[in-house]
């Protein structure tokens, strides 16, 4: 199947498919996917709902993650992977890009460009990494405001407002703020940079109507946990935001040692996605054969008779 033949798409808005997902049993689990070859292998591999970060947007084009990309910046992959998997796709949209009306057009021009869902943060800008120190944070109010723009933006986008404030707030603010953006509209609730399993129960304890999205990142502050222990714990959701990139970061910087030290890549084959596994992932031979049929098609000449049916 490829994105070109409009009969193939999916006829059910993507904010829905990804609220579906999110009323089943068992934890959503969305893998972060860095551009549209990360998101097909992520579906060939079984998941159905992927992850967008904001981290692994910046860092592909070079760049820190302290809201210096655009809305635009944004979409760009935001289509290629919603064209290339058909998967309903949640997106990291920072602190909205601005203030309320900033918000609503972020939502609108993301659900447009094919998003399913978005989170939002109380941070203010410049933003950080979640797990970085020295983040400031926006008053409960302007969160909530932006929060009821949000919902109001959208059509079907599924609305996750994150907090960041369990850091310099304590447990109890970061709750007190969590309630009250979930009371402005949030559908679901994504506290960040939680250091302890306890600090997770407590969340789950204190907000036992509210769905939960848990961020299991590397190298940052929360300890590392499987789905099924944040399922047991009660977590709605749960994201791998930089994975991809890491693995496929780490992969390129040893290819490159690799030819800077051998003049060639003979010893890094092994460790290669073959022609055949990269053509088989992109649909190469799907796209081809659409081609070859369109191509073959016999049209009658302009000006002579059609002798097709004779």
């Amino acid at each position: 199947m490829t994105y070109l033949i409009g009969a193939d798409m999916n006829a059910i808005p993507a904010g829905k498919r990804f609220r579906a997902l999110m009323s089943q049993k068992g934890i959503m689990q969305i893998p972060g996917a860095h551009n549209g070859q990360a998101a097909l292998q992520a579906k060939d591999n079984g998941f159905n709902a992927l992850y967008l970060s904001g981290a692994a947007m910046t860092a592909s084009m070079g760049l820190p993650d302290l809201g210096i990309i655009t809305v635009e910046d944004v979409c760009f992959f935001i289509r290629q992977i919603v064209r290339s998997s058909g998967l309903p796709l949640l997106v990291d949209g920072d602190t909205g890009y601005g203030e309320t009306l900033n918000v609503m057009h972020m939502v609108r021009v993301f659900e447009d460009a094919g998003a399913a869902a978005v989170h939002i943060e109380d941070q203010i800008l410049p933003k950080k990494c979640g797990h970085l120190n020295d983040k400031k944070l926006v008053s409960p109010q302007d969160m909530a405001q932006k929060v009821a723009a949000a919902a109001k933006a959208r059509r079907d986008m599924v609305i996750i407002a994150r907090t960041d404030a369990a850091g310099s707030e304590g447990i109890d603010g970061a709750v007190a703020r969590a309630r009250l953006y979930y009371e402005a509209g949030a559908d679901a609730i994504f506290p960040e940079a939680l250091t302890s399993v306890d600090m997770f129960r407590e969340f789950v304890r204190r907000l036992p109507d509210v769905p939960l999205l848990a961020n299991m990142t590397e190298f940052g502050r929360t300890p590392y946990l499987s789905a099924s222990e944040f399922e047991e714990m009660g977590y709605a959701m749960i994201i791998w935001p930089v994975s991809s990139l890491r693995a496929a970061n780490k992969a390129q910087d040893e290819l490159y040692k690799t030819i800077a030290r051998t003049g060639g890549t003979r010893d890094m084959l092994e460790n290669m996605q073959t022609r055949e596994e990269l053509y088989k992932t992109i649909r190469y031979y799907d796209y081809e054969s659409l081609d070859a049929g369109i191509v073959s098609t016999v049209l009658p000449h302009i000006g002579q008779p059609d002798r097709s049916a004779a």
